[in-house]
C-alpha cells in the first residue's frame, strides 16, 4: 500500500533562539515526526528560521564592523546558513529519536533555492524587519547602498521584501529522496530567494514567507496533506476576546470568508490559512491541518486541530 505524503511545517516552538533551547526544542519536535513516520506518512520538512537568520545576519555584520577587511553576509547567505544550522540540529534530533524506536531511516537537509520575480511587487513594498537596531548614521548608509529602513523605538532596522515563491531548485533532489522513502528537510525558512539570471541564481534581498513556500513545496511533491505545527491547537474566530471560538474543521469557502471578514492576524494564522487555501484546492482530495506541536499524532488521528478541505 502506498504511504500517504505528508508536508509538515514546523514553526518557532521547534526551535529556540539560542543554542542550548534550540537542541532541548529539536528533541520535541523529533518526537512529533517519529510519531508520524510510525504512522506510516512518507515525511517532508520545511521549518521556520525567523530569530536563527536574523541572528545570524546581526553576528555577520557585528563581526564586518569589527574587522573591515570583511564584508557584511548578503541576506541570501545568512538563510544558506540558517537552513545548514537548523537542518543539522534537526537531522541529529530525528535520527536519535528513531533509533530509540528501533527505526532506521536516513534524514537528510537539502539548502534550498527558491526562485522569485524580479517585478514581484513586494520588492517595492518591502516589510519583513530584520537584524539589529542601527543608529540614524547607520540607517542613512544602509539607504544609500539602495536598501530600506524602517524606524522603530529603539532606533532604525532593515526591511526586506518578502515575494512569492515560483519554483523550487531542488525539488528533484528533494522528490528523489522522498521517493526512496527518506526523511527530507527542505525550504528551511521559505528558502534561499534567488533571480534567475542566464545560468546564474543570484541571492535576492528578501525573505520567502516559510508557509507559502510550504504550499508551494507540498504542491510540486504532490502531497496528500500539510501539517503546520505551531503554537496553538485550533484556529480561532474572534482570537484571544471573550468571544473566541475554535473551529475543528473549515471548508476552503469558509477559511476565504473568515480572511475576508479579518478573522486571522497577518503575522501568524493568516499566511497558515492563505498556503492551506493555496494547496489545497489545486487537487482533489488534499488536507491542510494546524495544530500545536505537540498535538501532531492526535491531529493526523482527527483527535484535534483544525482541518482545511475542499468542501
Amino acid at each position: 500500500m502506498k504511504k500517504k505524503k505528508i508536508v509538515v511545517a514546523l514553526g518557532r516552538e521547534a526551535f529556540g533562539a539560542i543554542i542550548p533551547d534550540q537542541q532541548r526544542a529539536v528533541r520535541r519536535a523529533a518526537k512529533a515526526i517519529a510519531d508520524l513516520v510510525e504512522a506510516k506518512y512518507q515525511v517532508i520538512i520545511t521549518h521556520s528560521n525567523g530569530p536563527q537568520v536574523g541572528m545570524l545576519h546581526t553576528a555577520m555584520t557585528e563581526f564586518s564592523r569589527l574587522d573591515s577587511t570583511y564584508t557584511v553576509a548578503p541576506m541570501s547567505v545568512c538563510g544558506a546558513l540558517s537552513q545548514g544550522y537548523i537542518g543539522y540540529d534537526l537531522q541529529n534530533a530525528i535520527r536519535s529519536e528513531l533509533l530509540e524506536r528501533g527505526i532506521f531511516k536516513p534524514v537528510s537537509t537539502i539548502i534550498t533555492q527558491v526562485r522569485v520575480d524580479p517585478f514581484d511587487e513586494a520588492f517595492s513594498h518591502p516589510t519583513k524587519v530584520i537584524g539589529r537596531y542601527m543608529s540614524k548614521e547607520e540607517a542613512d548608509e544602509e539607504v544609500k547602498k539602495g536598501n530600506y529602513v524602517v524606524k522603530e523605538a529603539k532606533g532604525y532596522r532593515r526591511v526586506v521584501a518578502t515575494p512569492k515563491p515560483i519554483d523550487i531548485y531542488e525539488i528533484d533532489a528533494i522528490k528523489a529522496l522522498s521517493d526512496a522513502d527518506q526523511l527530507v528537510i527542505a525550504c528551511g525558512g521559505g528558502g534561499i530567494p534567488v533571480l534567475e539570471q542566464g545560468t546564474h541564481l543570484r541571492g535576492a534581498s528578501a525573505v520567502i514567507e516559510k508557509d507559502s513556500a510550504t504550499a508551494k513545496l507540498a504542491d510540486m511533491v504532490d502531497a496528500d496533506m500539510i501539517l503546520f505545527l505551531t503554537g496553538v491547537e485550533k484556529v480561532a474566530l474572534n482570537y484571544n476576546t471573550p468571544s473566541e471560538v475554535f473551529l475543528d474543521s473549515i471548508t476552503v469557502a469558509e477559511a476565504k470568508e473568515y480572511k475576508k471578514e479579518g478573522h486571522f492576524p497577518e503575522t501568524s494564522m493568516l499566511p497558515k490559512i492563505e498556503a492551506s487555501i493555496e494547496f489545497v484546492e489545486k487537487k482533489e482530495g488534499r488536507s491542510a491541518i494546524i495544530t500545536h506541536l505537540e498535538k501532531a499524532k492526535d491531529a493526523i488521528n482527527k483527535k484535534t486541530g483544525t482541518i482545511i478541505t475542499a468542501s
